[in-house]
């Protein structure tokens, strides 16, 4: 049990993510392809870059590495390293650009090669960048023979006093021969025996000093080779035609991502410090109590066009306020729910959007309700079934005690359904709606019918709703998901805790797919899921179609009895007539006259909706009876 438990519980974990990333799938791949385009923008206006790549061998003095021990190995890469450095120096840039006749300074010259020493090795890689690859090339080649060149000569330098002395030394005995073979030679016909030996012994020396220092001057050359460390060209620079620069794939999918990861981090520090309330988690953390129901989106301008139990009562959020009756029936199973109170924290938040569907629903299980708008500051449930806000609770609250209250209500197309509207707007709404009238109202109203729900106004802009909510049953608050903050749905209950009224419960309004996974709760639906997201135009033709097919008089608003009733007594204005609604009031009801103040009553209709018979093209409402 335990283990299914924990299941669950990473379940809600991944489908909470899921939502999560589905929420905020707009912004993330908003700004992917913001970066994405602007990078590839960027990327596309830039210059192209070449390079070329050269190799160099480093070949060590072989007197220098004769013990191949770890110092050699040390030396070689020092070398290395060292010859790297000189090959970027400012000598060997001058006279590159001097040779090629570069228009750039060798400092910005410089900024355009690298040296890089491949390790454990005695190679470089020299690699230069220029917008020309042919250039590139050039300027790789040449910087190797520049340095090659210079190379030499600086180590030449080491040896070059001691040649020049030695060859200079070399051209005076041969001098010094030269001149005593002369001397021998004109002795040749004379008889001076002392003398030629003389020259004899000088020239023996002069021979013997020209070979040790020939000699020695061939050590200087040998020492000179062996100790000398050379450079040469493993692979020369070819242009390459494929600019290295700029990489507009990676720059596009680099910078998308960077995008992606924006977008990600934006939407988790939204979410982080967002207190707006949108799941079933923030109403348990705001309200400590818990959430009846999710209700979706209702389309329509009209207010009439909200009352979605009417329009369409197979769809989702039909359904969502059947499962909001069946929990609050259940909630209340041992003790029967006959008042209930429908509000809000703030205004705009559909508590009257809500009640209305929930009394539609209640009464379309079987039993008598009365929907009564006791918002007397901003009243709209009259809007809802397109009526005029001529009577309602403020008349009843003032009639003459032998007036029936029947004559303040508004029929609906639902037999065992009537809406008392709020009536005139009072002067002192607080001081009418707490008033001992209006408990003797809520009385009368309770022994009318089954059920009475109460649209109030917000308990956080007036409280004009505590009053009420003592007196009923349950009282249920309406939240805008995504709108209302959690503060106030804390203050909300907490008003209402601190009057001694425990909330029912919450009610979740106006919820999208992505905030609660609204699209999964009433699978079973699923072709009138497919039918209900059909366009609005489409909506609006089936229903001029259908209303041109029904018969003469046939309405499929809810306003038909309501139209019906006042055609009827458009004759007879003035007369009392006896009005019986089928099966909602006793058989011995009060008279209802046909005018108050001069405007028509168009209460009393015997209304019969039949949700097959609208189906099918024909008219939900039976007819109208009168006595």
């Amino acid at each position: 049990m335990r283990q299914m438990y924990e299941q669950s519980e990473h379940r809600m974990v991944l489908q909470r993510y899921l939502t999560l990333f589905w929420r905020w799938l707009w912004l993330m791949l908003l700004m992917t392809l913001l970066a994405g385009g602007a990078a590839y923008l960027v990327s596309n206006r830039m210059t192209p870059i070449y390079e070329a790549s050269t190799t160099l061998l480093i070949n060590q003095a072989p007197a220098s590495s004769a013990s191949p021990d770890y110092n050699a190995v040390l030396t070689a890469e020092r070398l290395a390293r060292t010859y790297a450095e000189l090959l970027v120096k400012r000598p060997v840039l001058e006279e590159v650009v001097h040779e090629l006749n570069l228009p750039i300074t060798p400092p910005a010259l410089a900024e355009r090669i690298r040296v890089r020493p491949i390790r454990d090795t005695q190679l470089i890689v020299v690699t230069v960048e220029d917008i020309d690859p042919q250039r590139a090339a050039d300027i790789a080649n040449h910087m190797v023979a520049v340095f090659s060149e210079q190379n030499r000569e600086l180590q030449s330098e080491r040896f070059a006093e001691s040649k020049r002395s030695l060859t200079s030394e070399i051209a005076k005995l041969q001098a010094d021969i030269d001149a005593t073979q002369d001397q021998l030679a004109a002795l040749r016909g004379v008889d001076d025996p002392v003398r030629r030996a003389r020259l004899e012994e000088a020239l023996v020396q002069y021979r013997s000093s020209y070979a040790t220092v020939l000699r020695s001057l061939e050590e200087v050359r040998l020492a000179e080779a062996q100790l000398t460390n050379s450079v040469n060209v493993v692979e020369s620079a070819v242009p390459a035609y494929t600019p290295v620069r700029p990489r507009i794939a990676m720059n596009t999918g680099m910078a998308a991502v960077a995008g992606l990861l924006l977008a990600i981090g934006i939407a988790l520090l939204i979410e982080y410090l967002s207190d707006r309330v949108s799941s079933a988690e923030d109403v348990a953390t705001a309200a400590r109590v818990g959430m009846l129901a999710a209700i979706g989106r209702i389309d329509g301008a009209e207010p009439s066009d909200k009352l979605v139990m009417l329009k369409d009562p197979f769809s989702q959020v039909a359904e969502a306020y059947q499962m909001l009756r069946v929990k609050l029936e259940i909630a209340r199973f041992e003790k029967p729910l006959h008042t209930l109170l429908v509000t809000s924290g703030s205004p705009g938040e559909g508590k009257s959007t809500t009640a209305a569907n929930l009394a539609l629903a209640i009464a379309r299980s079987g039993k008598r309700v009365i929907l009564v708008d006791t918002d007397l500051r901003r009243p709209s449930l009259h809007r809802f079934f397109r009526h005029a806000n001529l009577r309602g609770v403020t008349t009843a609250l003032v009639r003459d005690p032998s007036e029936s209250l029947y004559n303040h209500m508004i029929a609906t197309s639902l037999e065992n359904l009537l809406v008392l509207p709020s009536g005139p707007v009072p002067s002192d709404p607080a001081v009418m709606v707490s008033s001992r009238k209006m408990l003797d109202l809520i009385d009368e109203l309770k022994r009318m019918a089954d059920v009475v729900v109460f649209d109030s106004p917000p308990i956080l802009a007036v409280a004009d709703a505590m009053p009420l909510a003592h007196v009923c049953d349950a009282t249920l608050l309406v939240v805008l998901a995504g709108a209302t903050r959690t503060s106030q749905l804390r203050r909300a209950c907490d008003q209402l805790l601190q009057a001694g009224v425990e909330p029912q419960g919450v009610v979740l309004n106006r919820v999208t797919r992505e905030q609660v996974g609204y699209d999964h709760y009433y699978y079973y639906y699923g072709g009138e899921r497919r039918r209900s997201r059909r366009g609005v135009l489409s909506r609006l033709f089936r229903r001029r179609r259908r209303r041109q097919s029904s018969p003469p008089g046939a309405v499929d608003t809810v306003d038909a009895g309501m139209i019906g009733m006042d055609r009827r007594m458009q004759h007879d204005r003035g007369a009392s007539v006896d009005v019986a609604v089928d099966g909602f009031f006793p058989q011995d009801a009060p008279p209802v006259p046909g005018t108050v103040d001069g405007h028509p009553v168009s209460t009393g209709a015997v209304v019969a909706a039949r949700t097959d018979g609208r189906r099918n093209g024909t008219t939900p409402h039976q007819g109208i009876e009168t006595t």
